[in-house]
């Protein structure tokens, strides 16, 4: 047998680089890696010996570059991940957060930390994790729980069965996410005799796993029997690559379609057949078929607490619910009909099997009479008058909503456009209001919504599809959890456009807490213990990293600067103040949040006795 003898590191870099998409290129498409003392010289001298081949890029913090690998994937619908490497210690468990992130959302991503000397000769080294009664932990351990595959790379030969399984789980629909290799940093730098053959370029091809003729079969016959279906749109269609069966499905069957977070986009917006979002930041038309609907059939989606309204949305007592889904852990929940298969092939065999059946059209007012209530929350405020000037001047609250915002975002975009978000105030009001031309124009991360991912999601969506419009929309608490990403944009040149609304704190959190009873507290700066008062001049700290920056003070001038974005070279970052208060008042369902059963404050007992009318009522549904 012919062999090469390489480190383990070099090994391991050549095998991903090895492996390939069914379309030619490179599985991992590139390593995101801040080095320390546990990969520095093991596999960072490995990955500069292979940077033509797998691209070496650097981040400023662990969590963040993991989350550009993770949009990257998602934005290419899983057909293509990277890799992510950090030392042992504070680097690894940096990345944590972001692997949670990627194994809820059901995201391929590699991480590759470092890990203690499997020699335990300098032990304990620098950054190590005591464990008292188990030698064998690491800091590396806490991945377990966050990883679709967990293994410890303790020994060169390991990689002969470990790189494989990684690989299969990246790429393998049903149960895709996270993988975490920890690299014991010895062993990096150990050289071995690996089998040629071992680096010989595999292609992956996409499985679709075809449905069982009964699950179809008992399927059909429900839906057959159903006078008001609906289906519920998940990001799993995206994933398959199933938007056109979708439509074709639908239509063939007149069959309204409500859309997930992950799912938004999967219909065009103004397609009669998309009654819009579903859920508690849904809108009122996808919530009242949701809730007349005799059959749910779910394509794709975890059925999340707030798609289903905590599971008091769907409330014809006869219904039925209906899961198409690769995964058969998610087929199987709250005791629904399972149609366990890829997406894109079981909307295809259920159009064959059902024929000809048709369902009535749904009300084409539930749509029109919800775009007439909301799109004038989106539109640019008129020009105020001299006395309203003079008034505002004096103290009155003139700050633009964020409704209004997305409007003047949504006016500047164009077709090619993504709007992206993740977390506080702007994923909720994006999902009602926001009118996606077509499937990926739509990018949220709210399956962990992850405070931080916007900026350097943003920046993978740009590094996935470069002739995109990559909008960012993100609120001050998001940009100062995770900024640093913005200097690397910089660095690296990529052109993504960061809406920054002010509103001074939590905003959202801020809204919540008031709606369960709570006093205003530690959300808002002015709710919050502070010595100086908080006044943050965001567009001169993106300044200083590089970007272009500017901080607006109407929708008028917001619209402006972002026509000049379009011509920008690089990162162009708009800040703009917003009010705090205000969300979309239309649409929505109750969500279930626990309020406190006793409290010195009326509100909050007043709170208390709708959160058990709703328990009662959602339970004997």
């Amino acid at each position: 047998m012919a062999t090469i003898r390489l480190t383990t590191a070099q090994a391991m870099v050549r095998w991903l680089a090895a492996q390939q998409t069914e379309a030619g290129e490179a599985f991992i498409a590139g390593c995101w890696a801040i080095f320390g003392h546990g990969n520095v010289a093991g596999l960072g001298e490995a990955l500069y010996g292979m940077r033509d081949a797998l691209p070496t890029y650097r981040g400023h913090n662990e969590q963040t570059m993991a989350h550009a690998a993770i949009a990257y994937a998602k934005q290419l619908k899983r057909q293509r991940a990277m890799m992510v490497t950090s030392s042992i210690g504070p680097g690894a468990t940096n990345m944590v957060t972001a692997a949670a992130l990627a194994h809820v959302n059901r995201l391929p991503v590699l991480f590759v930390p470092g890990d203690v000397f499997a020699s335990r000769g300098p032990d304990p080294v620098l950054q190590q994790i005591e464990d008292f009664g188990d030698g064998t932990v690491s800091a590396n351990d806490c991945f377990r729980p966050v990883s679709r595959y967990f293994d410890r790379i303790s020994r060169p030969e390991h990689l002969l069965t470990a790189l494989p399984r990684a690989m299969r789980v990246l790429t393998d629909p049903a149960e895709c996410g996270p993988v975490t290799l920890a690299f014991c940093q010895d062993v990096q730098a150990e050289a071995w005799d690996y089998p040629k053959s071992f680096f010989t370029p595999q292609t992956w091809h996409r499985r679709r796993p075809r449905p069982d003729t009964h699950e179809l079969h008992r399927v059909v016959t429900a839906l057959r029997a159903a006078k008001k279906p609906v289906i519920v749109a998940g990001g799993g269609v995206h994933y398959a690559d199933a938007c056109e069966e979708l439509q074709r499905f639908a239509e063939a069957h007149h069959i309204p379609v409500v859309e997930t977070q992950a799912g938004k986009s999967a219909l065009p917006w103004d397609h009669p057949l998309n009654l819009g979002p579903v859920g508690v930041t849904g809108a009122a038309s996808a919530n009242a078929v949701c809730a007349a609907a005799d059959v749910v059939i779910g394509v794709g989606t975890r059925f999340q607490d707030f798609t289903t309204g905590s599971w008091a949305l769907f409330r014809n007592p006869n219904r039925r619910l209906v899961s198409v889904n690769v995964a058969a852990y998610d087929a199987m929940k709250h005791g629904a009909q399972p149609l366990q298969a890829d997406a894109k092939v079981a909307l295809t065999e259920m159009m064959l099997e059902i024929g000809p059946w048709q369902a009535d059209a749904p009300d084409p007012s539930l749509k029109a009479d919800w775009f007439a209530k909301v799109d004038p929350l989106t539109d640019a405020p008129a020009a105020p008058s001299s006395s309203e000037v003079v008034g505002q001047k004096a103290g009155g609250n003139a700050l633009p909503t964020d409704q209004q915002v997305i409007g003047a975002v949504q006016r500047t975009s164009g077709p090619d456009t993504v709007v992206m978000c993740a977390a506080g105030t702007m994923p909720g009001e994006l999902h009602k209001l926001w009118k996606a031309p077509r499937p990926g124009a739509y990018h949220m991360e709210y399956g962990f919504s992850c405070m931080g991912y916007e900026i350097a999601g943003a920046m993978g969506i740009k590094m996935a599809e470069p002739d995109r419009d990559v909008v960012c929309m993100l609120g001050d608490g998001s940009y100062m959890m995770a900024n640093s990403e913005l200097a690397t944009a910089v660095m690296m040149g990529i052109k993504i456009t960061v809406v920054i609304t002010d509103n001074r704190g939590f905003g959202c959190i801020n809204r919540l807490q008031m709606g369960t009873g709570g006093a205003e507290f530690n959300n808002l700066m002015d709710h919050t213990a502070h010595v100086n008062p908080s006044n943050i001049d965001f567009a001169a700290h993106a300044a200083s990293m590089g970007a272009a920056a500017v901080h607006v003070s109407s929708i008028a001038e917001l619209e402006a600067a972002l026509a000049r974005a379009k011509d920008a070279t690089g990162p162009f970052v708009v800040v703009i103040d917003t009010d705090p208060y205000p969300s979309t008042p239309h649409g929505g369902t109750w969500w279930e949040v626990a309020v406190p059963e006793v409290s010195e404050r009326p509100q909050v007992t007043e709170k208390r006795a709708a959160y058990e009318a709703a328990l009662k009522e959602r339970n004997t549904q």
